[in-house]
C-alpha cells in the first residue's frame, strides 16, 4: 500500500524542482508541469514496473511516453529523484549541451527518455508502436502515455485513437491531462474539445476518469484501476482533471504561466508555498 504522506512530500519537492529549473534559465513551462506533479509521482513511485538502470528497449518492464514534451521539468525531476540520473544534473536544465533540453530528446542519451517529444500530437502513435511490439515479443508489461488536452486539436491523435481500438491494443493506458488551458488561452476558447468521454467511447476505448488529478491517492487509485482494465481487447484511456500551476497560488487556473518563468520575487513566493522536503539539488 502506498505511503500517501511520503508521496505528498515527494510531490512538494518535485514542484520546487520545477520552479527552480525554469527560474534558473528564465525559460520553460511551469504551468502544466506543476499540474502533473502528482501524476508523474504516482506513476514512477507507485504504479509502474520500471528499472532506473535504463535500457532503451524496455523489455519486461512498463514504459512511458510523454507526448506534451514541454512539461519536461516535471519529467526530469521525477526521473532524477527516481534514480535515473543524478539530481544535481537538474542544474543544467535548458543549458547548451545539456542532456536536459527544453523538450526531451534521445540523442543526448538521458536515461528514462525513449522519444523526442514536444512536436505535439505524436506521443500516442509512438506508444501504440511500443505496445504492439510488446505484444509481438510476448512481453506482458504495459505502455503508458500522457497527452495534453490542447494537443488533442492535432489530427494525428484521432488517427491513433482509431487505430489502437481497431487493432485491440489492450496493453496501453493513455492519460489526458485536462487542465483546460493551452498557450493561447482556454481550450474552450481556442478550439472546444466537446464531450471527450463520449468521443473516446465512440472510438472504442475503455474510458475512466480521475476527477482530482492533484490528489495523489486519487491518481494512484485511478491508474491502478486502469491496469485492471488492460488485456480485455480495448485500449484504456484516463481523463484526468488537473489545475494548471497547481501548488502556486498565483499560477493556478490561468494559461498565463503555460510558458513563462517566475522572476526572483515570484520564485521566492512560490518556494515558500512549497518548502524543501527531500533536499534541493
Amino acid at each position: 500500500m502506498a505511503d500517501i504522506k511520503a508521496l505528498e512530500v515527494f510531490v512538494t519537492q518535485v514542484r520546487r524542482d520545477i520552479l527552480r529549473q525554469v527560474h534558473h534559465v528564465n525559460s520553460g513551462h511551469p504551468g502544466g508541469s506543476l499540474g502533473c506533479a502528482e501524476f508523474f509521482t504516482a506513476l514512477y513511485q507507485e504504479v509502474m514496473t520500471h528499472n532506473s538502470d535504463f535500457n532503451m528497449n524496455g523489455k519486461d518492464e512498463d514504459v512511458f511516453f510523454l507526448s506534451n514534451g514541454h512539461i519536461s521539468p516535471v519529467f526530469y525531476s521525477v526521473l532524477a529523484r527516481s534514480g535515473y540520473f543524478p539530481v544535481e544534473e537538474l542544474n543544467t536544465f535548458r543549458l547548451i549541451n545539456s542532456r536536459l533540453q527544453g523538450h526531451p530528446t534521445t540523442h543526448e542519451g538521458l536515461p528514462g527518455i525513449r522519444m523526442a517529444s514536444g512536436s505535439l500530437g505524436q506521443g500516442l502513435s509512438v506508444a501504440i508502436g511500443a505496445a504492439s511490439t510488446k505484444k509481438l515479443n510476448g512481453d506482458d508489461k504495459l505502455v503508458y502515455a500522457l497527452l495534453g488536452d490542447g494537443e488533442l486539436q492535432e489530427g494525428q491523435n484521432w488517427e491513433a485513437f482509431m487505430y489502437a481500438a481497431g487493432n485491440g491494443i489492450d496493453n496501453l493506458i493513455a492519460t489526458i491531462d485536462l487542465n483546460g488551458q493551452q498557450i493561447d488561452g482556454s481550450t474552450d476558447k481556442v478550439l472546444p474539445l466537446g464531450n471527450l468521454k463520449e468521443k473516446f467511447v465512440a472510438f472504442g476505448w475503455d474510458v475512466l476518469e480521475i476527477k482530482d488529478g492533484n490528489n495523489i491517492k486519487e491518481v494512484i487509485d485511478g491508474l491502478k484501476l486502469a491496469k485492471t482494465k488492460t488485456g480485455n481487447g480495448k485500449p484504456v484511456l484516463i481523463l484526468m482533471h488537473t489545475i494548471m500551476g497547481n501548488g502556486v497560488d498565483f499560477m493556478m487556473h490561468t494559461h498565463a504561466w503555460h510558458g513563462k518563468a517566475p522572476n526572483d520575487e515570484q520564485l521566492e513566493t512560490a518556494l515558500k508555498q512549497n518548502p524543501e522536503t527531500l533536499g534541493d539539488y
